[in-house]
């Protein structure tokens, strides 16, 4: 998993994980990365510094868990759970069926393979959902 700080076109700075760079550049290529806060699909990297400490005492990483937690957190309160019908729901969008929108959800390896063989970009998560789908 890669963090990068991202830009909108709007200037609306955040941050998300990603599978690796080459995901980045294929979710944002098919329109699914959009700005948390006005929903724009034009997004670009930010210059990235490296966190650098000025005090004596260097403060050891972030445990994974913890970064973890704060990824299903952000995932949960920005996206729709659509448990099961995950592999039809992105379908359902990458063919222009139903609305794009971000969603997380549940899929088998085999439906997730056949999503990425079709060209559907999807990225799995390293957690399982907490909600379920109403």
């Amino acid at each position: 998993m890669i963090r990068f700080h991202l830009k909108c076109d709007q200037n609306h700075e955040f941050e998300s994980w990603f599978q690796s760079g080459d995901a980045f550049d294929k979710l944002v290529a098919a329109g699914m990365v959009s700005c948390t806060l006005c929903g724009s699909t034009q997004i670009s990297k930010s210059i990235m510094a490296p966190a650098v400490s000025t005090s004596s005492e260097i403060t050891a990483p972030k445990p994974a868990e913890k970064a973890i937690a704060e990824l299903r957190d952000k995932v949960e309160a920005n996206s729709d759970y659509v448990g099961n019908g995950f592999a039809k729901e992105a379908r359902d969008m990458h063919e222009g069926t139903v609305p794009e929108r971000p969603i997380y959800g549940e899929a088998n390896l085999k439906e997730a393979k056949k999503l990425v063989d079709d060209g559907i970009p999807v990225v799995p998560l390293p957690f399982m959902p907490r909600k379920k789908a109403n």
